[in-house]
């Protein structure tokens, strides 16, 4: 019997997934199981890193907080996007984005608390949600033929006394949703009312597919309110590095450090000069652009091959979603025709969020178009 804060912590479901299709060891597997992609890392920050690995500062515990170099490069880059000026002191460095998360929500959430977070969403949010000691209270994502739709209305409706947090990703995962300034907007005042904190996850927040920049919560009344979690993960591809920041409001960041060092204590040392290099680069957005312009090539290609298939279309984002039970088929059965049928590595999406259970997640970051040719016919095979 696991500890009780583990008893709503059901896993993600991606790692059996993954681990099945690396044991089969068949390169006929399309892999679109898992939040990876084959687009490299920006130049600058692989030579940095290089570079780092030959340097005594950057074997270090020190500083706790993150390098000064990463901390103003962080600040810098989420107050050019908030219109808030974030001074280096109100940034920490987190060993990812995930880790920022779960550092924020243990330094703003108390036991039996609210947090109010999009559905269907990743279940590592709601888990850390768990996690942390919070309750997830969950809003309605709406698939509809022009993509996923969240209710602003709905949206602040869930917001109340017992709200410690709102928990906000644009666009989100896996659904690829948006969130903008009308969601920002019909929040704002129960938030203040309830004294609750927004937790924006900007993982993504510059892979949109519709060219327009990102919809940050505090150039919308919620700076005093928000608390940015950022990361290199996805945007600059730099997964392996375990980077990421959080930048928010002088009173909480104190707070949101005294976590970060009672948890992880440090970051990466060889790998945070140089996620401060690819963020101040002179092409830094271009170069989310050019990634953004692939990742949206290979979306629209899953798309048309499965057309007629009940397939969400995202808005950004790395994934989209099949409604299996659209279908007549459960997502977990879904998955396991196409691994076993098809060589296709799939996630049912169980324990994502209440409706998550519908969903079947198609991760099109990892694979090029060219291999994603015959996606129709290996559907076929495992549904037909």
């Amino acid at each position: 019997m696991p500890v009780s804060r583990l008893q709503h912590v059901p896993g993600i479901g991606v790692d059996k997934v993954g681990d099945a299709a690396d044991a089969a060891g068949d390169p006929r597997f399309l892999r679109l199981e898992n939040l990876d992609t084959d687009i490299p890392p920006p130049a600058v920050a692989r030579q940095v890193t290089r570079e780092a690995v030959e340097q005594d500062a950057a074997n270090s515990y020190l500083p706790f907080q993150g390098h000064r170099a990463l901390r103003e490069a962080a600040a810098g880059h989420v107050s050019a996007i908030a219109g808030v000026q974030y001074p280096a002191s109100q940034c920490v460095s987190v060993a990812g984005g995930l880790n920022g998360i779960l550092n924020v929500l243990l330094a703003t959430v108390e036991p039996g608390q609210e947090v109010v977070i999009c559905d269907p969403i990743y279940a590592g949010l709601v888990n850390r949600i768990r996690l942390s000691g919070g309750v997830p209270r969950h809003v309605r994502c709406q698939p509809g033929p022009g993509g996923w739709a969240t209710d602003p209305a709905e949206l602040a409706a869930a917001i109340g006394p017992r709200t410690a947090a709102v928990l906000l990703m644009s666009p989100a995962m896996p659904t690829g949703a948006l969130l903008g300034p009308e969601h920002y907007a019909a929040i704002a005042e129960p938030v203040s009312r309830h004294g609750a904190w927004v937790i924006y996850d900007a993982a993504m927040e510059r892979i949109r597919f519709d060219g327009q920049p990102p919809a940050h919560p505090a150039a919308y009344g919620l700076a005093a309110r928000t608390i940015t979690v950022g990361s290199a993960s996805k945007e600059l591809r730099m997964i392996g590095w375990r980077v990421g920041w959080v930048v928010g409001p002088e009173p909480i960041m104190g707070d949101v450090g005294l976590v970060g060092l009672t948890n992880v204590v440090c970051q990466v040392g060889i790998a945070q000069q140089a996620v401060a290099a690819a963020l101040r680069a002179p092409d830094a957005d271009s170069d989310v652009a050019e990634a953004t312009r692939t990742w949206q090539q290979r979306c629209d290609v899953i798309l048309e091959q499965l057309d007629g298939y009940p397939c969400i279309r995202p808005h950004g984002g790395w994934s989209l979603l099949i409604d299996t039970t659209a279908m007549g088929i459960a997502a977990a059965e879904a998955s396991e025709r196409l691994f076993r049928v098809s060589q296709v590595a799939a996630t049912p999406m169980t324990g994502w969020g209440p409706s998550g259970e519908r969903y079947l997640r198609l991760v099109f970051a990892n694979e090029p178009a060219g291999r994603l040719a015959d996606l129709r016919a290996r559907f076929d095979a495992a549904f037909g």
